[in-house]
């Protein structure tokens, strides 16, 4: 990659910046590699730092560039295939699915918003259950489900306290419900702390949030709040209504 000028356009400059750098991806650059420094890209683009770091967060968050701890930012590997989707009359996970991991099941209050979607008081107690998505060996999403007591009545028969064996014992209870439907919502948002450490992100770095409400015995029985990585991630949506997540098998030139 030499050393480029610039020329006056009308565009925002860090995004024709962003342009000239993803064709340099493309040619210039193998999976995995590092790129130069900040001070050298903003020298050989004649930028300034900012308008360089504006034009790297956007590849970021179009899945072209990586920030890896202890690294620096490589360029981000094609986007391998997967597939999440959910029928309308079962629960995600509730029978042995690999892709989702159990991590450990809670008590908990939920935050304000699911709450008030789950009909329960700010104050009370839920069941808080922690999963990993993974697909190849990679995690991709995140996800907190919280349970009120009420949808799983027979969980105190239930010996384990903990950890995956309770999160399943919890998905079994909440399969016998019957699941009468579901809506969902996605947002982009910015990974957490937490999301961070399960997700190998950076805090900050930007994701896909999908709020998913399940419907069963004539209100809502529970509330998935599952964060995707949005470097990895497309979501899709299908006449049926179910949620496909894939990841394109070809990298497309910007």
């Amino acid at each position: 990659m030499g050393t480029t000028q610039l020329e006056t356009v009308q565009e925002p400059k860090y995004w024709h910046l962003r342009t000239v750098l993803s064709e340099a991806l493309d040619s210039d650059f193998a999976v995995g590699e590092i790129l130069p420094n900040e001070r050298e890209l903003a020298a050989r683009f004649g930028v300034a730092r900012a308008t360089l770091r504006q034009a790297l967060e956007q590849l970021e968050l179009e899945g072209r560039l990586q920030r890896r701890r202890g690294v620096g930012t490589t360029v981000a590997p094609p986007r391998v295939g997967v597939a999440v989707s959910t029928a309308q009359q079962e629960w995600t996970g509730a029978v042995a699915d690999e892709a989702w991991q159990p991590i450990e099941c809670g008590r908990g209050t939920a935050p304000a918003a699911v709450a008030a979607a789950l009909s329960t008081a700010a104050d009370e107690v839920v069941h808080v259950i922690r999963r990993i998505r993974v697909t190849h060996g990679q995690p991709v999403a995140a996800e907190l489900l919280y349970v009120p007591s009420a949808s799983v009545p027979d969980l105190s028969a239930i010996g384990e306290s903990t950890g995956p064996a309770r999160v399943r014992g919890v998905l079994r209870e909440l399969h016998r419900l019957g699941l009468e439907g579901q809506d969902r919502s996605v947002e982009l948002g910015s990974a957490s702390a937490d999301d961070s450490r399960e997700l190998d992100r950076l805090p900050g770095a930007p994701v896909l949030v999908v709020t998913t409400r399940y419907f069963a015995a004539g209100g809502t029985a529970a509330v998935s709040v599952a964060t995707y990585r949005a470097d990895t991630c497309r979501l899709t949506f299908g006449d049926s209504g179910t949620l496909e997540i894939s990841h394109e098998q070809e990298r497309q030139a910007s």
